[in-house]
């Protein structure tokens, strides 16, 4: 997997206190049309590097990929952070030889919510929309970091926009069930938004390509099989929400559900 890293990127002045930080994965071979992805981590401060892994995997199918680091115990709930990296993707990727115009929204867990909620309420961030969002097992019931309100309840309020949604989740995740990730993809296709939903056969951090580790307190990397396996399938996920629709828009308005061990298709 030839990728690039460009590491320790500030994104956000620290104003006081250090700058908030982000990665950069640079795929050594770019696929013509792609967009950008911002990805983004869960409810723990600055675990960017949970992600990389899976940041790694998605930047060896052809796009680049940018990881902040943000903090939840913020008084915001570190929506500062997060509309910052949005904002420096949005500016800077061209720097990196990315697009700047078309980024692909992903979180993983509180990060998921965050994302949706950037898609749902554009008039909170000037109107702009992602090309797609892809939520890692989320849960879409609680507010949003990025808005203060729960996706799920924002559906009922807004009309759909065409954007894509691609939601995965771990059959396995005791964290949190994937019954979230369920109801939400279930609510998408109610209000007639495109949305697939995976359910591969593994736990909460399996699906980013890491395990929990008791004595670190954190996620780690791990060459566990289910986990190796799961987290192909999010990066084959987030490739597929990231290609260009296709000529009839037939990709981007048929519902999916995926069990097991592998996406239906590559």
């Amino acid at each position: 997997m030839d990728v690039a890293e460009n590491r320790n990127v500030p994104y956000m002045p620290g104003d006081g206190a250090r700058s908030r930080l982000l990665d950069v994965y640079q795929p050594g071979t770019v696929r013509p049309g792609m967009p950008s992805v911002l990805l983004w981590h869960g409810i723990g401060a600055d675990e960017r590097d949970v992600l990389a892994p899976l940041a790694r995997e998605i930047a060896g199918r052809g796009m680049h990929v940018f990881v902040p680091d943000w903090r939840s115990d913020m008084p915001d709930g570190g929506r500062s952070h997060l509309l910052a990296s949005l904002r420096y993707t949005q500016e800077n990727a061209t720097a990196h030889g990315a697009d700047g115009q078309r980024i692909v929204l992903a979180g993983w867990s509180a990060g998921a919510g965050a994302a949706a909620g950037v898609a749902l309420r554009p008039e909170l961030f000037d109107g702009w929309r992602p090309a797609a969002v892809v939520g890692i097992a989320g849960d879409y019931g609680r507010p949003a970091r990025t808005t203060g309100t729960a996706p799920l309840d924002d559906l009922a309020e807004v009309e759909p926009t065409g954007i894509p949604f691609g939601l995965i989740h771990g059959s396995g995740d005791s964290t949190l069930g994937s019954g979230s990730s369920r109801a939400f993809h279930r609510a998408l296709r109610h209000h007639q938004w495109p949305a697939q939903f995976d359910e591969p056969d593994t736990d909460h951090a399996g699906v980013i390509m890491s395990e929990y580790d008791p004595a670190l307190r954190r996620c780690r990397s791990t060459s566990a099989p289910h986990a190796l396996r799961a987290g192909a399938w999010t990066a084959r996920l987030i490739a597929s929400a990231a290609a260009p629709p296709a000529s009839d828009g037939a990709s981007r308005t048929r519902a999916s559900v995926h069990h097991g061990e592998g996406p239906a298709v590559p």
